[in-house]
Formats: C-alpha cells, sequence, structure tokens
C-alpha cells in the first residue's frame, strides 16, 4: 500500500556560468541493438565537482570515451571548454584531450619509473624541457602529500601513496577538467577518506573542476555539488546532491541511496500489513527545521506519534533527515497535511 506525497521541496538548481566546462547534448551510441548512449545531456560547470552514478553497465565507461575521443557518438554534441569535439579528427583531439587529466582505478602507473618521473611523463610528451617538468612535478608531489618520495618506485608504495601519484600526474598538465574514473574503488575507506579529502582540498584550491565516475553513492556523499544518476544510458534524475539524497524522484536513484540512508527496521517492516491501528511513515526532510520536525508533530498529534528510527546528518551543509514514525490510523490525515506544510515528503508503508 506504498503511497506516496511528495510536496515541491526546494531545490536549488545549478548555477551555471557563461559557458560550461563539458556540455553533452542529446548522445546517442549504440553497440549493435544495444544503446550504450540513449539521449544524454549534461552540463559541468567551472569548478564544480559532479558525480556521475550509475550501476556496471549503465553507459559511464562509454560516456567517458565518447568524452575522450575514443569512441564515437552516432549523433549528439560534446563540447570542452565552448570547442565541439564530437567530430574532430584524431590529430586535432591530441590537444583537446591535454585539457582533461584523468585518475584511474588501478592507478596505471609505470613500473621501471620513479614517482617523478611517472608524474613528469605527460609533460615530457608534451616536449617540456626536463627541469621544468621536474619541478612542476616536485611541486605536484608537496600538493598531495608526497614530498621526499621522488625517487621511489610504484611497488614501494601503498595503494593510496599510488593513487596520490596518480592525481599528480593527472594534474601535471595543468587540465580544466580532472576526470577521476572509479578512482577509490580500490581502496580501502580509510584511505577512500583521505583521497576524497584530497580531491575535495584540489577543487578548492585550484580551482579544478572534477567528474566523478562511480558507483558508490558515499563518494559522491562526501564531495560532490551535483549528482546525475545514469541508467541503461539515459540521465535519469539530477540535481544537487542535497536534494537527491532527501527526495530522490527515480526507482534506481533510491535503490543506490538504500545504503547510505536509513532504512526501516527489517523486524518492523517484517510486520507490515494492509490494516492495522497505525501507520508506518517514512518522512524525508531538506528544511532548516528538519531537527524539531518531529517535536511539532508530537504537539501536533497530542504526543501520538512514534519514532521508530531515523536521523538527521548534513549534506552540502543542509540538514537532509529522514525518519519512520507511526501514528494512528485517526490520525494520518492530520500528520500528512501538517509534514506537507513543512515541506517533507511522505510515504505510507503500512501499518501494524
Amino acid at each position: 500500500m506504498n503511497s506516496i506525497v511528495s510536496p515541491p521541496l526546494t531545490v536549488a538548481k545549478h548555477e551555471q556560468g557563461a559557458e560550461p566546462i563539458v556540455r553533452f547534448r542529446d548522445l546517442h551510441r549504440r553497440f549493435g541493438d544495444t544503446p550504450a548512449l540513449d539521449g544524454v545531456s549534461l552540463d559541468i560547470g567551472k569548478g564544480e565537482i559532479v558525480g556521475l552514478i550509475g550501476r556496471s553497465g549503465a553507459g559511464k565507461s562509454t560516456l567517458i570515451r565518447c568524452l575522450n575521443g575514443l569512441e564515437r557518438v552516432d549523433s549528439g554534441e560534446i563540447t570542452i571548454e565552448g570547442r565541439r569535439i564530437d567530430r574532430l579528427p584524431e590529430r586535432e583531439l591530441q590537444p583537446l584531450r591535454r585539457r582533461i587529466g584523468m585518475i584511474f582505478q588501478h592507478f596505471n602507473l609505470l613500473s621501471a619509473k620513479t614517482v617523478i618521473d611517472n608524474i613528469a611523463l605527460p609533460l615530457k610528451i608534451e616536449g617540456v624541457a626536463k627541469p621544468e617538468r621536474r619541478e612542476r612535478a616536485r611541486e605536484l608531489l608537496g600538493l598531495v602529500g608526497l614530498s621526499g618520495r621522488e625517487n621511489a618506485y610504484p611497488s614501494e608504495l601503498s595503494g593510496g601513496q599510488k593513487q596520490r601519484v596518480g592525481i599528480a600526474r593527472a594534474l601535471a598538465a595543468r587540465p580544466a577538467l580532472l576526470l577521476s574514473d572509479e578512482a577509490t574503488s580500490a581502496l580501502d575507506p580509510e584511505t577512500t577518506r583521505s583521497i576524497l579529502a584530497l580531491l575535495k582540498d584540489i577543487n578548492t584550491r585550484l580551482g579544478v573542476t572534477i567528474l566523478l565516475i562511480t558507483h558508490e553513492m558515499e563518494v559522491v556523499r562526501s564531495i560532490a555539488d551535483r549528482v546525475a544518476v545514469i541508467d541503461a544510458g539515459r540521465i535519469v534524475e539530477e540535481g544537487p546532491v542535497w536534494s537527491v539524497f532527501a527526495n530522490p524522484q527515480s526507482d534506481i536513484t533510491t535503490t543506490m541511496l538504500a545504503s547510505v540512508r536509513p532504512q526501516l527496521p527489517t523486524e518492523i517492516s517484517a510486520r507490515l500489513k494492509d490494516e492495522g491501528d497505525s501507520v508506518v511513515l517514512a518522512i524525508d526532510t531538506a528544511t532548516s527545521d528538519a531537527g524539531k520536525l518531529l517535536f511539532d508533530l508530537q504537539a501536533q498529534l497530542g504526543g501520538r506519534a512514534s519514532l521508530l528510527h531515523g536521523g538527521i546528518e548534513r549534506i552540502q551543509d543542509r540538514p537532509v533527515g529522514r525518519f519512520f514514525v507511526s501514528v494512528p490510523v485517526d490520525d494520518l490525515t492530520t500528520a500528512r497535511q501538517f509534514l506537507i506544510s513543512h515541506l517533507a515528503r511522505v510515504e505510507v508503508l503500512g501499518h501494524v
């Protein structure tokens, strides 16, 4: 009997500049009869951290390969810094690729080269003189917290240190866009947190735009400004991270959020039925008074609301709350009206 009432939560629209760093417009790409991209449109603004999230096979990798020019779209437009690239010949793509720094899941470091030579490699390919490229590499080693490890080899580094080298290498040519392709998937949780903190610091200090490709909502929640959810080659949802967490609009987003949002305890969900004296509600809120919403609901119902589970977290400096509450059947209409008037999203899960 799952019924949902979704009031028009205030969702801040992305403040776009005069020209996005990257613009995808109605991209289509098929492999045989299978659409890998099915009308993808998305803007990535200067200085943003945008999370592109989806399950395996959703279209993330194809989109990135099209952005790098490794795949060609069947139709649609891709622009980088205002220049359309989807029909450029390979020779003209090369300088544009240097505007994108890549961070890989498995680091992709050259085992026979030292840390400083790995970082300086993109500059060597560009023909930058050795003294200049080594100076730049040392500067980046300081930025990523690895000063003094210039002459170490990848085999002597931990996974987190290897990824820091990978980040430094990605920044060597001063790219406009940093592309993180599942960069933390091979790391333990503590190391993941340190790498995400580093990326956030780089974004803040250098103003580098970052596109995070991931299947982990925790990564998006930690540092992203906006999130776009891709499923079956389509962007099914997009918006500020706090608003998507507070009010997911698609089934796939709701499913992917299940691991990072409070869920009704199984011992309660197992007792839900179609009829009963009380109703169990799921309440989502992202207003400034989220912390006192339940107290006000209690007062409205004369103390007849019972908190079953839930809590509040801060996402992008906004309180985002998710609660599970039991109210008497006779109070359901009053409770709904009160919660909706306070811009909460309400779902009836069942009776107990």
